[in-house]
């Protein structure tokens, strides 16, 4: 048996990072089996879904690794649709599925109660299709519905409370639970995993599998992804569309990485590992069960570790939407003409020690592409107070006599400076740093100096002394 294995989004809108961490799961399973990943693009619901929605998932899913090409699909749910109906039509004449014609008022009204499911009104009335008849599944009245579940064990589903859940609205259309069925029966997909979030639907799905005379799949229902507050992540509430971390900064290798430890771990007391690491040890029946808890904050940490690893040509490359505002990247703040790559080549090492998400180059190294530096007022009010003119001056005097302009001697000379007024030279520097870059943090100031140059730093410190006056 090939193993085939589906990852199944809807287009309608950004791509959670739940869901990448599905999509690589079912990836890696299907690698490591000899198996195949089909993409199934679920775009029934027609009055949400957007093109560009689904070449967002194409995009997303490339930039984590699965690229186009390497899969099958993507299939469309829609282009399904005669198949979603014959299976409809073929459980009403097996008497598997009934019609019925109530309303949820006439269900309350029946029962007394607004939070009881359907009472089987209908089930031996003989109600034939008609306008407004939706078709219900006939739920089996004894027994139970065993889910044989790689991640959870086994499950189990008394019958009885499961109500006779529709299968095909009013107007004839199936409603997602039989589609999806019969969309994996038409790929022959062999195992589903999917987020714990789907186990409730599980039971109805088996039943429906039975019912149409076919082996259910192996399931596997991953741990729910939540935030800090142990809270499932939510899209109005959290930061969850992996656009917004591509966007940001992030590398894919380190997301990938990260998303793969949400609810499994490799071997040995490591976390970042090589992603042949991750294929080769990835097992889904060691995923633990429990929420997986999101932490942002270490995402973070990873990506800087992640970003620190690559050569500096390639952390150069990685620099360049950020640097040149392509794609979706908003702009710099500086012309593209006024950009210095010789420049950037210069600091980059030094900037790919102190950063966390590639967006944050653009603060890093602004003041070496503007005419003249972005002044951050509350770090100006904080650093420029008394002596901080005269120190401007003795400093100006200094640098102005150097015969070299090398990192160590702009160093040695306003520690100088600093020693005449018993100052250290992280006081010294910090009204410098103020007036050649506009921020009180950065890269280090004398390699910033040197590649700046003579003119241009003492440009900018005889301009911030004007200020002082």
């Amino acid at each position: 048996m090939t193993v085939r294995v589906r990852f199944a989004p809807s287009p309608t809108g950004m791509f959670h990072v739940g869901g990448a961490r599905s999509a690589l799961q079912n990836w890696i399973y299907a690698k490591q089996q000899g198996g195949v990943f089909v993409l199934r693009i679920e775009d029934t619901d027609a009055a949400r879904n957007k093109p560009e929605w689904t070449e967002g998932i194409l995009s997303a899913l490339d930039w984590i690794g699965i690229s186009r090409g390497s899969y099958e699909g993507p299939h469309f749910q829609s282009e399904n649709a005669g198949e979603h109906r014959a299976a409809a039509a073929r459980l009403y004449e097996s008497g598997r599925a009934y019609y019925c014609d109530c309303t949820r008022e006439d269900v309350q009204a029946r029962t007394g109660s607004q939070y009881q499911g359907y009472d089987g009104y209908h089930r031996d009335r003989g109600l034939g299709p008609g306008p407004g008849h939706a078709l219900r599944f006939r739920t089996p009245d004894e027994g139970a519905t065993v889910v044989v579940d790689l991640i959870r064990g086994e499950p189990t589903f008394e019958n009885k409370l499961i109500e006779d859940f529709v299968i095909a609205r009013g107007d004839g259309s199936p409603v997602f639970l039989l589609a999806n069925v019969v969309d994996d029966m038409t790929m022959g997909i062999t195992h589903v995993i999917r987020a714990e979030e789907h186990l409730p639907n599980t039971p109805k799905q088996q039943l429906l599998w039975d019912a149409l005379g076919v082996k259910p799949p192996i399931w596997a229902h991953v741990p729910v992804v939540v935030n800090e507050k142990r809270q499932k992540l939510s899209k109005r509430r959290d930061k969850v569309a992996l656009e917004a971390y591509r966007e940001e900064g992030y590398l894919p290798g380190a997301m990938r990485n990260y998303l793969m430890l949400l609810g499994w771990a490799p071997s040995g007391d490591r976390e970042i590992v090589p992603w042949s690491v991750i294929e080769e040890e990835f097992r889904l029946e060691e995923v633990n069960p429990s929420p997986a808890f999101f932490d942002e904050k270490k995402l973070r940490a990873f990506n800087g570790d992640y970003i620190r690893a690559l050569p500096v040509d390639e952390f150069i490359d990685a620099c360049q939407p950020w640097l040149t505002g392509t794609g979706t990247i908003a702009p710099p703040p500086w012309q593209p003409e006024e950009f210095d790559a010789d420049a950037f080549a210069a600091v980059a090492p030094l900037a790919q020690t102190r950063i966390t998400v590639l967006s944050e180059i653009v603060p890093n190294v602004d003041f070496l592409f503007l005419a003249s530096p972005l002044i951050d007022e509350a770090a100006w009010a904080k650093t420029m107070k008394d002596g901080s003119a005269e120190l401007l001056d003795d400093a100006v005097a200094a640098f102005e006599a150097l015969e070299s302009w090398d990192a160590e001697s702009l160093k040695s000379t306003l520690e100088a400076v600093g020693a005449e007024r018993g100052l250290k030279l992280g006081k010294t520097q910090a009204p410098v740093r103020v007036a050649v870059t506009g921020r009180t943090v950065g890269l280090p100031l004398f390699e910033s100096l040197e590649v700046l140059g003579r003119e241009r730093a003492l440009t900018r410190m005889r301009a911030a002394r004007l200020r002082l006056v």
